[in-house]
């Protein structure tokens, strides 16, 4: 397997492991102070409320998810449309009319997936939690990626990563091989299965569109080099924090747009300074 991919999965661990997630990398990538806010400071800092975009992203996902867990014959399009209203939730949402408004569209947009797609086989794999320890260099590790994988195929004794959507947007195949998430699924998913993985897709929903890459050494080991080298950084910033450093300094704020639907808004006056907070409905796919 090692050979195959062309990385050293290596067991001696002489040093303190650094262990990463795809969203703790792209947190701390986007903003180092989200970072901190999330991961690092205890107790807690005051956070918005639920967001409708995540909760509806959420009940397809669970829905989904259940779906999987059903005997092939039951995976019927009025089936995934029952799971999605026993899945439901409100939170959010600006008022039950929304809410029943998305309910409806979630419900449509499992039952088309359901009948455009192939649910006939069993997944390897359902929010499966896979895991390596890697090292780019060919040395011993110096990272442990980790993560939870929407789904896991087995398709022509290879392994495909599906991570599902609900954005606003349809991701094409750049988006799906620029992904970094998806490239450490596939690798942490190889050694975790032990099969081989360069395959990645996006199944979006409301569009029902898939967008598939497929990866090869090179640009997998890109992703990983990119990877640790932020695994690098904030090992570094949470080390000097621990040793008493100020925090401020070592994690930034990085000001952007998002900063109006942060969910550390409330605890960060750089963040509310951007301009002003969006609604938790705003995010939802038109």
């Amino acid at each position: 397997m090692k050979e195959q991919l062309g990385f050293d999965f290596g067991v001696e661990q002489p040093q303190r492991l650094t262990k990463v997630s795809p969203a703790r990398l792209s947190t701390f990538d986007d903003c180092p102070r989200r970072y901190r806010l999330t991961y690092v400071d205890r107790p807690p800092p005051q956070r918005t409320g639920p967001w409708a975009h995540s909760t509806l992203g959420a009940v397809v996902h669970n829905a989904l998810r259940a779906l999987f867990d059903l005997p092939v014959a039951k995976r019927t399009p009025q089936r995934a449309m029952a799971l999605v209203g026993e899945h439901w939730k409100d939170a959010g949402f600006a008022d039950d009319e929304q809410a029943a408004r998305y309910r409806a569209r979630a419900k449509g947009w499992v039952a088309e997936y359901v009948e455009d797609q192939d649910v006939s086989d069993d997944p390897v794999g359902l929010e499966r939690w896979v895991s390596a320890p890697v090292s780019t260099s060919g040395a011993l590790p110096s990272m442990i990626i980790e993560g939870r994988a929407d789904r896991i195929d087995q398709r022509a004794g290879e392994l495909v990563v599906v991570d599902y959507k609900t954005g606003r947007r349809a991701p094409d195949e750049h988006e799906a091989r620029a992904s970094q998430a998806l490239a450490m699924y596939a690798v942490a998913s190889a050694r975790t299965l032990r099969m081989p993985c360069t395959k990645v897709e996006l199944h979006h929903l409301p569009s029902g569109t898939v967008a598939a890459a497929e990866h090869t050494p090179e640009t997998l080991r890109r992703h990983l080099e990119r990877a640790e080298q932020t695994a690098t950084d904030l090992r570094l910033a949470t080390d000097t924090l621990e040793a008493g450093g100020d925090g401020d300094a070592l994690f930034p704020a990085r000001p952007e747009r998002r900063c109006s639907w942060c969910d550390f808004r409330p605890s960060c006056a750089v963040g509310r300074q951007v301009g002003p907070a969006t609604q938790p409905w705003d995010l939802l796919a038109p």
